[in-house]
């Protein structure tokens, strides 16, 4: 069904969203225009904001409204930890679970040759230079457990395995990959159980 001009644009622009079909599109447009005015132009007015106030992070490539984000400005994170990250919601998986108390560096991307995407598209020399230029300690690979994660880690461990942060006793680790807590092995996918194995450790 065809609406006036302006509903079928607004109905295009929802289904940009992730996971929103045309009939979820349809929905929140019709909710918005029957019962909820005020709320329609609030979303406008902060996606607007957001827009057009929200960068990146000059230091981890995260958004941010400030040049620097607060995670990169709060003197109490630890200055020598760095978990390298593919996307913004990677942070906040990782921060929600408030076990995490170092610094982030956000590829936004992985590598995929077949898409065009390599390492300077997203920023692994920036990376290299951001940890050969301080006092990092310690480098966490928290890409995805995917083809294209595996191999992006692979290539950034590579990539730090210089002379120089040799000398300086960089550490490289990678996020370990296996059962879920709660998990049982009967349901479980062959390729996390091969990373399971592969990744097990010593007890006492």
């Amino acid at each position: 069904m065809n609406y006036s001009p302006l509903i079928d644009q607004l109905i295009d622009a929802f289904r940009r969203l992730p996971g929103v079909g045309p009939k979820s599109a349809q929905r929140m447009v019709l909710h918005f225009l029957e019962k909820d005015r005020n709320g329609g132009k609030a979303l406008a007015e902060a996606l607007q904001a957001a827009m057009d106030g929200v960068g990146q992070c000059e230091k981890c490539r995260t958004f941010a409204e400030e040049a620097v984000c607060r995670i990169c400005q709060n003197p109490s994170r630890d200055q020598q930890v760095i978990c390298v990250v593919e996307t913004p919601a990677d942070v906040f998986a990782v921060e929600q679970t408030a076990s995490y108390k170092g610094l982030y560096h956000v590829l936004m991307g992985h590598l995929s040759p077949i898409d065009g995407v390599g390492p300077d598209e997203i920023g692994i020399s920036f990376l290299v230079e951001r940890v050969k230029s301080s006092d990092i300690r310690e480098v966490i690979l928290a890409t995805n457990p995917t083809v294209e994660g595996e191999a992006t880690a692979y290539y950034i461990a590579e990539q730090l395995k210089q002379d120089e942060l040799k000398d300086r006793g960089l550490k490289i680790s990678r996020i370990a990959h296996g059962v879920p807590v709660g998990g049982e092995l009967e349901y479980i996918d062959g390729g996390t159980l091969v990373h399971s194995l592969a990744g097990r450790q010593t007890l006492g």
